[in-house]
């Protein structure tokens, strides 16, 4: 009589189904854990251009001017950049354009976030100045303080 040498197949069922269940909870972890390096990456550089920013008003007496809604890259780069700062981020961590208002005396500078939608636009009175555990909600710098952005256990 021969002895064989080898898994059985309920052996390896066994191990499949052992793997599929880690790979179902480790997952939705990593995507978590990817999305809050996209958002602090996102929070790190508004925080950056928020400081050159002030660092030009210290040396002008007013913030540079963008004229609406515009993109960072286009709006503040040619006040702030080689300057105040080597190279303005022009991205956020979603790889969309930042968006920023800045006139004489406040500025703004938003991300819009995981979901890639603008929800209240650069407005003051169109966030509530709370954080929120929504990664979709707006990511917003104004004058030197983060107004709205997300923390704590993620709710997706």
């Amino acid at each position: 009589m021969r002895r064989q040498k080898g898994f059985t197949l309920i052996e390896l069922l066994i191990v499949v189904a052992i793997i599929g269940i880690i790979a179902a909870i480790a997952i939705p972890n990593l995507l978590n854990a990817i999305n809050r390096a996209r958002q602090k990456r996102s929070m790190s550089d508004m925080r950056t251009i928020g400081t050159a920013t002030e660092a030009y008003a210290v040396d002008w007496a007013y913030y540079p001017s963008t004229g609406g809604d515009v993109s960072v890259l286009a709006g503040l780069e040619p006040h702030l950049s080689p300057v105040y700062i080597k190279k303005t981020p022009p991205t956020d961590g979603w790889r969309e354009p930042f968006l920023c208002r800045s006139e004489s005396r406040f500025y703004t500078l938003l991300s819009a976030g995981r979901d890639k939608n603008v929800e209240g636009g650069l407005a003051d009175s169109a966030y509530d100045r709370d954080p929120t555990t929504d990664m979709d909600c707006d990511i917003v710098y104004a004058n030197g303080t983060f107004v709205s952005y997300p923390e704590g256990v993620q709710t997706d």
